[in-house]
């Protein structure tokens, strides 16, 4: 079997095959972009092929920035179009690509790399753990009174989250630029988010509202009349669904969410992706008015290079751990002393003896904060040396808000 880069003159034969790896066939092209594979960046695309050259694999990246916690930003390929023909399953192929891919991108000089998970029990063993979470959540528009925040009731409060903005209604097609700038500037700020490159909204390749489909945009603008938010959204059979909400506060998330909430003719509203521990629900005059649903995985991490990892994010407490790190899917085993100071790290090799042994999976899970490697420990999958070192790790892996990913891939 043979592995290799592809070129444009590929495109064709590689969306043919990556299409019937699952089973589907290409839609019928858009005028104008909006398929999710006029996006694909030809030269970290890859492509497996039999000793007569018959293509039976595919896979590729994009590339996309992650944010770290403390606002720090990071290259971070994003691994998407992974398909082997039902034929040739189950003989090496995958685990040939991706064992090729890693040692691609380590080339390239990344620290990581994700992706989002067609099926949660493939990706574990090539060392991807899952980083960020999200849910959805359902309410009956008869439920959706919101409730006065109580800190604001409290005499001489500051009113703090307090809006005084303004809510405007667009179609899509009028607001492509506001929707681009407005995603830049909250992902930049967002631990988990990934960057949405300009030719994506160029070319409307993904899902709303990047992509064509019709959407309406309640488009939210601070007190000078700047856009520091928006929700695209869409109504069909009496249930209004939110693609998405973006928003560069609280304030202004709960602005656009009483907008939507407020809007007549609809049974219910859905949120797609909220993140699983968001304030919203606490904000129902009814606790139970929300059904919250869908609750799964979403951003998968991988690290490639373990020092330069844990040296580039923030962190928020001091502290010291040794961690011994296995690579099953490499072959290779590390151990690091990370020790934090003034929310910088230094992650050395060390022969100390360890605080906490774990899998690169696992790391990957608890890169971003999304995941406390007390949960991992309790369910066997992280082992502690001595006590408190699992808490300890919760601490200093602790980002400063709960990571979340809104992009789709």
């Amino acid at each position: 079997m043979e592995i290799r880069p592809t070129t444009d003159e590929d495109l064709d034969v590689f969306v043919d095959t990556v299409h019937a790896a699952f089973g589907r066939f290409p839609e019928t092209p858009i005028e104008g972009g909006g398929l999710w594979w006029s996006a694909l960046e030809m030269d970290r695309c890859m492509l497996a092929l039999t000793a007569d050259g018959r293509p039976v694999g595919t896979a590729a990246t994009h590339s996309f920035e992650l944010t770290l916690p403390g606002e720090i930003l990071v290259p971070a390929p994003g691994v998407t179009a992974v398909g082997v023909l039902p034929s040739h399953r189950r003989q090496g192929v995958l685990s040939a690509m991706m064992r090729h891919q890693l040692a691609e991108l380590r080339a390239r000089g990344e620290v990581l790399s994700v992706l989002l998970a067609s099926e949660a029990p493939i990706y574990g063993r090539f060392g991807y753990g899952p980083a960020t979470y999200t849910a959805r959540l359902t309410v009956p528009r008869h439920k959706a009174a919101l409730a006065l925040p109580r800190a604001r009731a409290v005499a001489q409060a500051p009113a703090t989250g307090s809006d005084d903005g303004s809510v405007e209604v667009l179609r899509r097609a009028a607001c492509g630029e506001i929707l681009e700038e407005v995603y830049d500037r909250y992902r930049r700020a967002q631990p988990g988010a990934l960057s949405r490159p300009h030719r994506w909204w160029a070319l409307r390749a993904g899902q709303p509202p990047i992509s064509p489909a019709p959407r309406y945009v309640a488009v939210h603008r601070d007190a000078d009349g700047v856009p520091d938010g928006y929700a695209s959204y869409s109504i069909e059979s009496g249930t209004l669904t939110v693609d998405e909400t973006i928003a560069t506060d609280d304030a202004v998330f709960t602005a656009l969410a009483g907008f939507v909430l407020g809007h007549d003719l609809v049974s219910q509203v859905v949120f797609r992706h909220v993140p699983p521990d968001h304030p919203l629900r606490w904000q129902f005059a009814d606790l139970r008015a929300c059904e919250v649903s869908g609750n799964m995985d979403w951003l998968w991490v991988r690290l490639l290079d373990v020092p330069r990892a844990l040296t580039a994010r923030g962190w928020f407490v001091d502290g010291e751990l040794v961690l011994d790190v296995e690579d099953p899917f490499l072959r290779e085993h590390g151990r690091y002393l990370l020790a934090v100071r003034d929310g910088k790290a230094d992650c050395v090799p060390t022969d100390r003896e360890p605080d906490l042994s774990l899998d690169i999976s696992d790391l990957g899970s608890v890169y971003l904060g999304g995941t406390a490697p007390s949960t991992l420990a309790r369910a066997g999958h992280i082992r502690a040396h001595r006590p408190g070192a699992a808490t300890l790790a919760d601490a200093l892996f602790r980002a400063e808000r709960s990571p979340h990913c809104l992009h789709w891939f």
